[in-house]
């Protein structure tokens, strides 16, 4: 084979992962539900050509959104001039909790990889904790200075609240419509940091102390 068939095959190949990708992106906006055989037929070429070049459709989507990620220093624009945690605080829950409504088809499947493959290479983008850093950074030089496990726990906790799970759990299992999911995750993601400085300024100890762990001969498999 000469140099130029093996380039121009090499160049097949880009094209057609290229492809594969942009269809997984573009179905991803939808919202709705995406499969590799949907991505295929968009993309023009056979499912098991897709497979060919992604293992699984965690692996495609997780190439796919990455493209799609903003920065958290772009994503937070809009409060870039202030310094209120609050205020950034609620921004970034809007932000992604947003973001995730508009491609939730996607987030969802890579949700369901996570958890049906937790030893793999399954991770999601981690778009939260860059956002909750960034909403965060003006408590640097303040909490972060003089209680940085304070100001370390305080984004432990926002990453429960601030994050996909949280807003299927109010979407599927509560029935809320989305905006009063969105209204109900930012009003907990601004008290969680409201309480958190006021608990500063009172020189109060911020968070409980953990509790002994349960012994094993008493939980259930339902516990957790």
């Amino acid at each position: 084979m000469t140099s130029q068939s093996t380039a121009g095959r090499a160049n097949q190949k880009l094209r057609t992962r290229t492809a594969i990708v942009q269809a997984a992106a573009e179905l991803s906006r939808t919202g709705r539900e995406v499969t590799m055989p949907e991505i295929a037929e968009a993309a023009l070429v056979s499912e098991a050509t897709a497979y060919r070049y992604f293992p699984d459709l965690a692996s495609l989507l997780r190439e796919a959104i990455a493209g799609q990620l903003p920065a958290a220093a772009e994503a937070l624009q809009p409060v870039a001039d202030s310094d209120d945690p609050v205020e950034r605080i609620a921004a970034a829950t809007e932000f992604l909790l947003r973001h995730v409504l508009a491609r939730q088809g996607a987030v969802r499947a890579l949700i369901a990889a996570t958890i049906t493959r937790p030893g793999e290479a399954t991770a999601r983008p981690g778009l939260r904790f860059g956002l909750i850093d960034q909403a965060l950074a003006p408590l640097a030089g303040t909490l972060g200075a003089s209680d940085p496990a304070a100001l370390t726990q305080l984004k432990r906790d926002l990453a429960v609240v601030v994050s996909a799970e949280a807003l299927f759990n109010l979407l599927d299992l509560y029935g809320l419509d989305p905006e009063d999911a969105v209204t109900s995750i930012v009003h907990t993601a601004t008290t969680l940091t409201s309480a958190a400085l006021r608990l500063r300024v009172s020189g109060r100890e911020p968070f409980v102390r953990q509790r002994p762990p349960c012994r094993a001969s008493k939980m259930t498999p339902l516990d957790g």
